[in-house]
């Protein structure tokens, strides 16, 4: 297992407008996710006017709407949250590995960061165990990942 984290983004995101999106399956881990997620913006100086957060039914449909966020241009960056546990059948990569590619496409296709907090994970207890419990919160990480390209991005676009 990695030690590796994101580091909270250098520079604060004061002025960042950020979109959570959020699958409801799966939904204890997602909360936990969720929390995290706002505590890093709120650590960030990132505040209730300046973030939006979207519930979909589960991970497939995270990147449809984050692509209509792209596309209608009002966010600096997004953040993807969602919990897709492995089962007895193949389900589990499909919906993985789709929603990681769908996510991927939309970021480099509109220049848009996303930061992922999409887990996948064997079983719940590893789920736990990353959205607040002893590996940390994924949902923070992927806050702090998605902060710092955005303020990458406003730096080469404003300069």
């Amino acid at each position: 297992m990695s030690t590796l984290r994101p580091s909270p983004a250098s520079g604060s995101g004061a002025g960042l407008r950020i979109a959570l999106v959020a699958s409801r399956f799966n939904e204890e881990i997602v909360a936990r996710l969720l929390d995290g997620a706002a505590a890093a913006l709120d650590e960030a100086g990132i505040g209730a006017g300046s973030r939006e957060t979207y519930r979909v039914a589960g991970a497939w449909e995270i990147p449809v709407v984050v692509e209509a966020l792209a596309r209608r241009g009002r966010v600096d960056a997004v953040v993807a949250l969602g919990a897709v546990i492995r089962g007895e059948t193949p389900h589990f990569d499909f919906v993985a590995g789709e929603c990681c590619r769908g996510l991927m496409e939309v970021s480099v296709r509109h220049g848009l960061p996303i930061g992922l907090g999409v887990l996948t994970c064997d079983d719940i207890d590893q789920a736990r165990q990353r959205s607040g419990g002893r590996v940390g919160n994924q949902g923070a990480d992927a806050v702090h990942a998605a902060i710092e390209a955005a303020l990458i991005c406003a730096r080469w676009r404003d300069g």
